[in-house]
């Protein structure tokens, strides 16, 4: 649960980061929040993994075996934004948002 933590942190600010660049000197929250949730959806439904994700060590994959996790990662991401799904896991890990969208996060290095 630490990295997947961190990797969301990693990802808040960069979002954070980006929208206050782009709206300097008034960033508004929810311009971050949108970054937030493009930069998730794109990443992991394209390489399977967030900046943060990577740069910990971690990955998005299919319980199926697919080489990417694709529009599941929409779903994932609007569950993530709830907060609690990512909190209440089960023995192996995995969130409810992870086993609504048929997701794991594994290791990758």
């Amino acid at each position: 649960m630490g990295s997947r933590m961190g990797a969301f942190l990693i990802d808040v600010a960069l979002s954070a980061a980006a929208a206050f660049t782009v709206t300097w000197p008034h960033a508004p929250q929810n311009l971050s929040l949108a970054i937030w949730a493009g930069l998730t959806v794109l990443t992991v439904a394209l390489f399977g993994a967030t900046p943060g994700q990577w740069m910990l060590g971690i990955r998005v994959a299919s319980v199926r075996g697919a080489a990417f996790v694709g529009a599941w990662a929409l779903p994932r991401t609007a569950a993530i934004f709830l907060v609690l799904p990512p909190l209440v896991s089960d023995a192996d890990g995995r969130g409810w948002h992870d086993k609504l969208c048929r997701t794991i996060v594994l290791r990758s290095r």
